[in-house]
């Protein structure tokens, strides 16, 4: 919801699910409380303060497609978060609205812990 009022173009858990399947590499970042992600985040995801990150923490290849996700479609963490790469240059930014609770309410796999 907020992702598209900023411009941002969005993703649901299920073509997220499909995007990891294909070979293209897919940067995952959780922007989610850190004992939120040790419980359940999307397989490969990469826990990520949604403030506080550095240039470093996002792969070099400002073409690379990066995912950002929070909490639920209420949340406003992970749109802004990746408002802030796209203003890094970032051409390939989507956000998962949906959020953790849109992948596990679809049933979709999980990881959790380190």
């Amino acid at each position: 919801m907020f992702a598209r009022l900023m411009g941002l173009k969005t993703i649901s858990p299920d073509k997220l699910h499909q995007l990891v399947q294909n070979p293209e590499p897919v940067t995952i970042f959780d922007v989610n409380s850190r004992g939120s992600w040790m419980e359940a985040h999307v397989p490969g995801a990469r826990n990520l303060d949604p403030v506080g990150y550095q240039n470093s923490d996002l792969p070099q290849d400002k073409n690379a497609v990066l995912v950002f996700y929070c909490s639920n479609p209420m949340c406003r963490k992970a749109p802004n978060a990746a408002r802030r790469a796209k203003k890094l240059g970032y051409s390939n930014v989507h956000v998962m609205s949906a959020g953790i609770s849109g992948w596990l309410a679809a049933k979709l796999p999980t990881e959790s812990g380190e």
